[in-house]
């Protein structure tokens, strides 16, 4: 299989600080993986790195197929989004294709169905024209997600898709991921939802600041491992000083 991320001793964090430490592994192309951990466990940080929203501390991310992090969609927290920011929801979904027709590219025809087809495979057709933050949270999941579906990507970066949105939206956004998956495409996903991950994602990253696990779901998702990476978050100490191997970088 072709190395679709590799990382190399890869150290991610703020002012200095880790957040993961030393991260070295490879996910290859077509690959469907749950990146999962206690709250602080650095999964926002890696996929953070990932996208090139973050540069390392120390060590790389190699990106194989992908040359550049533009190449990779990325779905943030939905706490991340403005909610009162003046725009509706066609409008919103159509800034995945800024990678195609950059940021004052003009809409054409061609573009205009495109995007409603991307409404259409989340079952938003008849939300073009609302403002967004009319939105439920299952919605709102939805219009990110048709964004996705518009960027048509080969890697997909999903942070927390899933949390506090009701179980016909969850269960509509899963079967597009496995939809992704059956394409080819390499989808990562932080979850916290463990019935969900061992139900649906074949391969499990286990995060605690630095890797527990990483393989096949059934022999990470073990009671021991998730205990071993509670105990690893709750013993990190946040005013710790940088690593003394980072001080070399």
């Amino acid at each position: 299989m072709t190395a679709q991320l590799q990382f190399r001793n890869l150290t991610l964090g703020y002012d200095r600080h880790p957040a993961v430490h030393h991260l070295s592994g490879v996910i290859e192309q077509g690959a469907l993986i749950a990146v999962v951990g206690p709250n602080g466990a650095g999964k926002s940080t890696m996929f953070r790195g990932i996208v090139g929203m973050l540069a390392p501390l120390s060590g790389s991310i190699g990106r194989g197929a992908s040359a550049a992090a533009r190449d990779i969609a990325y779905l943030p927290q939905t706490a991340e989004i403005d909610r009162s920011f003046p725009i509706c929801v066609f409008d919103f979904v159509a800034t995945g294709l800024w990678r195609r027709t950059g940021l004052f590219g003009g809409i054409g025809a061609r573009a205009r169905d495109d995007i409603m087809r991307a409404l259409g495979a989340v079952g938003l057709t008849g939300f073009e024209s609302r403002a967004i933050g009319t939105l439920s949270g299952g919605q709102m999941q939805r219009m990110l997600f048709a964004r996705l579906v518009l960027q048509d990507a080969r890697v997909i970066v999903l942070d927390e898709p899933f949390n506090a949105i009701d179980a016909k939206t969850c269960a509509d956004l899963v079967e597009l991921v496995h939809r992704w998956h059956g394409e080819g495409r390499t989808v990562l996903a932080a979850l916290h939802d463990l019935d969900l991950v061992r139900r649906h994602f074949p391969q499990t990253l286990l995060l605690a600041r630095q890797v527990v696990a990483w393989g096949a779901t059934p022999e990470v998702m073990t009671p021991e491992n998730l205990m071993a990476a509670r105990h690893m978050s709750e013993a990190f100490d946040d005013h710790a000083a940088a690593c003394a191997a980072d001080e070399a970088a």
